[in-house]
């Protein structure tokens, strides 16, 4: 199988290892506590968006688009722009009830958003090499929540610590979780269109 690869699909699975790692490394921070453990797993997500940008360039540079390189490179985003910047949320300290509910809502909205562009890619390409625009946010966008929970482990603010507190609603809900939710909304919208560089 490994034969049927282009170079392009081999730098997307630098994208899924990225991601992989991140989580580990979000697993690493809960069991030891440490900020480092949490800030290399954040560190991931930008190294992830690198290796998401050059595996699409390399692929119109050298004309190899395939429907598996398309399929490879939406799980590989699943993993590094939806699963892990929820673990590292997890690790953070949402790990409230309506946290939970928060952070599924928003991995499964980027799965949904991934699925759509699949079936919608080249309808909304109109014949061209790639899509003009995106309907919804593009997952890797997460790498900017990334950067929030990073900014907060700099400031030792995660844990009981987090910006915004706890509510107690039945379960406990930190106000940044509503920052994964707009964020998982954003991407599902049909109406928001942005171009696709």
């Amino acid at each position: 199988m490994l034969r049927e690869f282009h170079l392009a699909d081999f730098i997307t699975l630098a994208n899924a290892a990225c991601g992989v790692a991140g989580v580990f490394l979000a697993m690493l921070h809960v069991a030891s506590g440490s900020t480092v453990h949490f800030l290399l797993a954040a560190a991931m997500a930008p190294a992830a968006f690198a290796f998401d940008v050059l595996d699409g360039r390399v692929a119109r540079s050298r004309q190899q688009h395939s429907v598996f390189g398309r399929e490879l490179d939406s799980l590989a985003d699943v993993i590094s722009f939806g699963v892990a910047p929820a673990a590292l949320a997890f690790a953070a300290g949402l790990r409230g009830g309506w946290d939970c509910v928060a952070l599924g809502y928003f991995v499964c909205c980027g799965v949904s958003r991934l699925a759509r562009y699949n079936v919608t890619a080249e309808a909304l390409a109109e014949g061209a090499d790639k899509v003009r625009y995106f309907e919804g946010t593009p997952i890797p966008t997460s790498v900017v929540l990334t950067a929030v929970l990073a900014w907060a482990a700099w400031h030792g603010r995660l844990g009981d610590a987090l910006y915004g507190g706890s509510w107690s609603l039945g379960w406990e809900l930190h106000p940044l979780a509503l920052v994964f939710v707009l964020s998982g909304t954003l991407m599902i919208s049909k109406t928001l269109r942005i171009p696709k560089f």
